[in-house]
């Protein structure tokens, strides 16, 4: 559900309206103000799941944050660490940028290439390809099962 603090804001009654919030409720805030009031007031208050939006004159939302709790797995401590999750999160939001954007990524053997997204699967060829340089960080399936060692 959307919405929206309304001005004057102050700590407590951003607090109660944000605390009335379920998870996956959108609050949009119309001054940078009540904005960072809201930010305090999620972190403080300890609430999860809900997002804070600072809304332009036109409604559009120009800056976003989300209350997540940290996860305490055994399994997550094993895998990544959290700024490498942060990381992975900043390269999702780089590919939702690349889809709006009409491009798509596709995976050769062990590198990586964007294509236009307009190009068809019987269109693809290594020509009308654009090498992304992955600095490494990226391995194709084919690296997994490579059992050669030369």
């Amino acid at each position: 559900m959307e919405k929206t603090i309304q001005e004057p804001a102050t700590y407590q009654l951003v607090a109660d309206l944000l605390k009335q919030g379920a998870e996956g409720d959108i609050f949009g805030c119309l001054t940078e103000g009540s904005f960072d009031l809201a930010k305090v007031a999620l972190v403080k208050e300890k609430l999860s799941g809900i997002t804070v939006q600072l809304l332009d004159g036109d409604g559009y939302a120009v800056r976003q944050v989300t209350s997540k709790r940290r996860e305490k797995s055994v399994a997550r401590q094993e895998s990544l660490s959290d700024r490498q999750v942060k990381v992975v999160r900043a390269l999702e939001k780089v590919l939702m940028h690349c889809k709006r954007e009409g491009i798509q990524l596709i995976g050769y053997s062990d590198e990586l290439v964007a294509l236009p997204a307009s190009v068809s699967e019987e269109e693809i060829s290594a020509a009308s390809a654009v090498d992304i340089d992955c600095y490494g960080s990226y391995r194709g399936a084919d690296a997994i099962f490579d059992t050669d060692t030369d």
